[in-house]
């Protein structure tokens, strides 16, 4: 076992569990934007994003480089393999993040009566999703990671729920089109981001084990 590997490998975990810090503190603020019109806050997301792509870039350059000059085998080779993919997945947040804040800064400006949708409670499930599989990352926590994808099909069907409602609300006062349209945005984002928290603590398990578990359970059924 290489020496340079294992010290390589040490501070490409310490990026991946930097850059794992930085987005979910961007995803709280770009929803705490939201439930508070905090149209400042908002800015302040939609203006912040590059780092994390710097990061993200800097983190995918590094596993190539590991990749390439170790050649690394089993559990390490497995680790590299899934950083790279939850880096990826991390920077999506990212983006989601970025999105969401956008839609606060439009939503701040629309007057008129919230939607009759509880988004704090979706909020807070894509939220603790993101950060139980992050969780199960550091700690490299089996049972957390199959915590959080089995979480997934819930806020897929308040996704569902919110589609209802705004077809119903449109339908009863077409001028709410506007305002609804942007929640039903965000509704999207937070259901997209639950999906990258999936796709992160399938990787986890990945690295843990070997196993390969996207897509096994929806095909047996």
């Amino acid at each position: 076992m290489s020496v340079h590997l294992q010290n390589e490998l040490k501070k490409l975990k310490n990026k991946m569990f930097a850059q794992c810090t930085l987005v979910e503190e961007r995803l709280r603020s770009a929803i705490r934007s939201l439930l508070n019109k905090d149209k400042e806050l908002a800015k302040i997301i939609v203006d912040g994003d590059r780092d994390i792509d710097c990061r993200e870039i800097e983190i995918e350059e590094d596993c190539l480089k590991m990749l390439a000059l170790y050649q690394p085998v089993a559990t390490d080779l497995r680790m590299i393999i899934s950083i790279l993919k939850i880096n990826s997945d991390l920077e999506r947040v990212g983006d989601l993040a970025q999105n969401i804040a956008q839609r606060s800064v439009t939503l701040a400006d629309i007057e008129g009566s919230e939607p009759d949708f509880d988004f704090s409670a979706m909020t807070n499930i894509a939220l603790q999703m993101l950060n139980d599989s992050i969780d199960s990352l550091v700690d490299l926590d089996m049972k957390k990671a199959r915590s959080v994808i089995d979480r997934d099909q819930g806020i897929d069907d308040m996704n569902s729920m919110m589609y209802s409602i705004f077809v119903s609300e449109v339908k009863k006062d077409p001028s709410k089109m506007e305002r609804y349209l942007n929640y039903l945005s965000v509704s999207r984002y937070l259901e997209r981001i639950a999906d990258h928290a999936t796709n992160i603590s399938e990787d986890v398990i990945y690295m843990i084990e070997g196993t390969i578990v996207r897509h096994s359970e929806k095909d047996q059924e």
